[in-house]
């Protein structure tokens, strides 16, 4: 059984030496929907997310919505474990799958089959189940010879090809989707959409970042609104 319980989680950035840059400051206020404090050691602090709680079990749908700048992409980072929590608690049970940030950990100076091992790294996996999957990835990438080559050499769509491919290969009890993920060229959308409709189906959880209702809704998440790092409605008519 899968669950997620988060709380009172709190997660500050601290932007050293911004005190002096009243342009820069107003630029981050407006950014980030003006939860900004006074840190110490001339730092301005952004609170990304403030006092959020929360309990999601086995069989959710969860769709994050909100404004730029809300929260939304935040908590999927924290709970990803790619933020640390400036307070408060996570507790996870069960297996957390990401849809991020494809691209994170891989090397452009690397081959695409060096890159599906350090990507694999990256999402908890070891060398050995890592092997396991090569030709999976590799059948879905259709990359053929381009993964003994440079990924430096590949376009921007076969790289998000790659780096999608690596990352939907596991098959986690939890995941988490950032809408802006993309996954390559026109082409290829429509077997990436197959495979995030399967991944769907064999969660456990489901938490999507998304500003596409219709998305949201052929997903059958239940939409939970952030506002200036806080959840003030759990789509239940709770909360704020």
């Amino acid at each position: 059984m899968a669950h997620l319980s988060l709380q009172n989680l709190t997660v500050d950035f601290p932007i050293y030496g911004a005190n002096s840059r009243s342009l820069k400051r107003r630029l981050v206020s407006h950014a980030t929907g003006g939860r900004i404090a006074e840190g110490t050691d001339d730092a301005v602090v952004v609170r990304a997310l403030d006092d959020v709680s929360i309990e999601i079990k086995d069989g959710d749908r969860i769709g994050l919505v909100g404004h730029n700048g809300a929260g939304k992409s935040t908590f999927l980072r924290t709970v990803a474990g790619i933020y640390k929590p400036t307070a408060g608690s996570i507790t996870i049970t069960g297996e957390v799958g990401t849809l991020i940030d494809p691209a994170a950990g891989m090397d452009p100076e690397a081959t695409g089959i060096e890159n599906i091992y350090l990507r694999g790294y990256v999402l908890g996996m070891d060398k050995g189940q890592i092997a396991d999957l090569i030709d999976e990835i590799a059948d879905f990438t259709e990359l053929g010879d381009f993964l003994d080559l440079p990924v430096k050499t590949y376009s921007a769509g076969m790289f998000s090809r790659l780096g999608f491919a690596v990352s939907t290969a596991i098959k986690p009890d939890i995941l988490l989707i950032d809408e802006g993920i993309g996954a390559g060229d026109a082409a290829f959308q429509e077997r990436a959409a197959e495979r995030i409709e399967e991944l769907k189906r064999n969660v456990r959880i489901l938490v999507v970042a998304s500003h596409d209702n219709s998305l949201l809704e052929s997903l059958g998440c239940r939409p939970i609104l952030f506002s200036a790092g806080k959840i003030v409605d759990d789509g239940r008519g709770g909360v704020g």
